[in-house]
């Protein structure tokens, strides 16, 4: 465990922005627990194009991921749109980088949890969080999901379930995060920060 604050890290990858919006919920779910930060980070998008790269820091939003974010967590909120029922590529990209992690336990014992966001209602909301976990599970940290005892999760009618907190984007214009979406991502985000303080203890 490093001797920095503790902080939950917020790992995202977000192609239209509403995966960003969720991570941000996540942050401010986060927030509400003294003695533990939010840190959002992002990865960078894959090319086949294998001449050209990106520059190391993003124009605009969280920065990018290393791998001493994550190994330095308490805990970890894993975040992408659904390609397929899974995750984005280049969050599935940083996750394969990180074998020295698995091979050292450095997440082993910690809190995770997954989010998504779909373009269908029913497009791999589940599928994608629960595919999230696998590596989470081979790294050995501690999955939490959203009880239901968060009433959102009872009266939502469009994201949101006890895998993790997700969002209907819609097909065209993109919808923006129903209230009861916000409601859960902060509600993973103090759940995630209560559980990782506890486990740290």
């Amino acid at each position: 465990m490093s001797d920095q604050s503790p902080y939950i890290l917020i790992l995202y990858y977000s192609r239209n922005g509403q995966t960003a919006e969720l991570a941000t919920q996540i942050g401010r779910g986060v927030s509400r627990v003294s003695g533990i930060d939010a840190r959002l980070r992002t990865v960078p998008p894959v090319s086949p194009d294998t001449d050209s790269s990106l520059p190391p820091v993003p124009d605009s939003g969280a920065p990018y991921a290393t791998k001493s974010d994550l190994a330095d967590c308490t805990g970890l909120a894993l975040g992408s749109p659904t390609r397929f029922g899974n995750m984005a590529a280049p969050l599935k990209h940083f996750l394969d980088t990180t074998g020295d992690l698995w091979l050292s336990g450095a997440l082993s014992g910690k809190p995770a949890g997954a989010f998504t966001s779909t373009g269908s209602l029913h497009g791999g909301q589940e599928t994608t969080l629960l595919t999230m976990m696998v590596p989470l599970l081979h790294h050995g940290m501690v999955l939490c999901g959203l009880p239901y005892s968060e009433t959102a999760l009872g009266e939502t009618e469009t994201g949101g379930t006890p895998y993790g907190p997700s969002h209907w984007a819609g097909t065209g214009d993109q919808l923006p995060l129903s209230d009861h979406e916000k409601t859960l991502c902060q509600a993973l985000g103090e759940r995630l920060a209560r559980i990782a303080l506890k486990l740290a203890a």
